[in-house]
């Protein structure tokens, strides 16, 4: 398909220009994280869901204390924190975990650029759907049981960096929505869409509109 060839043609391209001229700022963001709060500059997150449901190392730039996500599962003192992260469909809005640092490169999405790896690996696109965690998609089809074919039509391309809601500036918006969002880029895919909300995402980035 020409789409797919085009598309892997760009993100590669653009993968590389990415990593060379955020090199500077891949340096900075590392030796700010471990000033800030010592440990491992990336994060240690669950696999993410790829295309065709192939699990895959989703690569970012540690923003929140070290072990972050196995303490929010394990600890008594994040209980709370833990049934709120499930209402609130795996979305947190003052999250004590993220450090100084952290809150700063999230909102601009600095924490994202390790992500041109997965890019280059071909785990991963510039453009696409949320790359979602395994057990956040099956949570989340029980509690929004009607997403399950969106959620299939989703799972038929790759991931990707940025992508239509994320743009949009709705990223505290529920599963169910989010979910839509990703099936009508899938449906509606195509190089020129993709260049648009590529030309997009810097101005999310500046503003943090686009952070989750």
């Amino acid at each position: 398909m020409i789409y797919d060839f085009l598309k892997r043609i760009i993100d590669i391209v653009g993968a590389i220009i990415c990593l060379i001229i955020f090199s500077p700022i891949c340096l900075l963001t590392a030796i700010a994280i471990e000033i800030d709060c010592p440990g491992s500059i990336l994060a240690d997150t669950p696999k993410r869901v790829g295309r065709k449901g192939k699990e895959f190392k989703f690569l970012k730039f540690r923003s929140m204390i070290p072990n972050a996500h196995q303490l929010l599962q394990t600890d008594p003192r994040f209980k709370k924190l833990l049934e709120e992260y499930k209402k609130s469909s795996y979305k947190l809005h003052d999250d004590p975990r993220i450090t100084r640092v952290g809150k700063f490169i999230r909102k601009h999405s600095i924490d994202e650029i390790p992500q041109f790896l997965n890019v280059l690996k071909g785990e991963m696109s510039l453009v696409g759907p949320r790359a979602y965690y395994p057990f956040e998609l099956k949570e989340q089809q029980e509690k929004y049981p009607l997403t399950r074919e969106l959620v299939k039509e989703v799972l038929e391309v790759k991931p990707g960096i940025t992508g239509a809601w994320q743009v949009s500036g709705r990223s505290q918006i529920n599963f169910d929505k989010r979910i839509e969002m990703d099936a009508q880029y899938a449906r509606r895919r195509s190089i020129f869409y993709d260049l648009i909300i590529i030309m997009k995402t810097p101005t999310a980035m500046i503003t943090g509109k686009g952070a989750e």
